[in-house]
């Protein structure tokens, strides 16, 4: 693979990306800026980008003139559009071990670790902000929905009784209570999630 320096005004954004990736482009910048270089853009034979889309972005966002780049030369054109699909999407399967990642959070002193995404829990957390009741769903079943972004999880009379079991342990021991309560949620552990039901809004 033959990495090349190539300047920006040169590099084609594909213009039917089906990406959304400005609200990654700050953070990515950040971790150039701190990190450097270490994944090049990857462009087909006509400089159009294959993959690298936000590190294209944060580099103009950086005002850079010249950016690494791999020109895939190789690709025929039903490849470039499988691979620049499969380089996204294979990282969305790809999952966080919470416990792991919240020991190696812990352990990185120097940087601040929300530049690059990673968003820390605050201890005003309210566990109220979190449940919420769809007004048409309840007249009909008296259902109950967590909240997260554009879902909701719809939650079983018998997955609410077990998390307001596990809220009441919380509560009990002297702990931050409903922020930890929430950590807990958020790691997806024990017999809830089998449970429960995810759909769109």
């Amino acid at each position: 693979m033959d990495v090349i320096s190539m300047a920006i005004s040169d590099i084609k954004p594909y213009p039917n990306n089906p990406r959304k990736n400005d609200d990654a482009v700050t953070a990515t910048a950040n971790s150039i800026k701190e990190f450097g270089w270490q994944q090049p853009i990857i462009v087909d034979k006509d400089n159009i980008i294959i993959a690298g889309h936000t590190r294209y972005k944060a580099a103009k966002q950086l005002n850079m003139d010249t950016v690494p780049v791999v020109v895939a030369k190789n690709l025929s054109k039903e490849q470039v559009k499988a691979y620049r699909l499969a380089d996204n999407k294979t990282g969305e399967i790809a999952v966080w071990d919470y416990e792991f990642l919240d020991d190696e959070l812990a352990n990185i002193i120097d940087f601040d670790m929300e530049d690059f995404g990673f968003e820390q829990i605050k201890n005003d957390v309210n566990i109220d902000d979190i449940f919420f009741d769809d007004e048409e769903q309840q007249k009909k079943d008296n259902t109950l929905y967590l909240k997260w972004e554009n879902k909701k999880v719809v939650v079983s009379q018998d997955t609410l009784l077990f998390l307001n079991n596990k809220l009441n342990e919380y509560k009990n021991a002297e702990t931050n209570k409903e922020t930890d309560f929430v950590q807990w949620l958020l790691k997806s552990e024990g017999a809830m999630v089998s449970e429960i039901n995810v759909s769109r809004f």
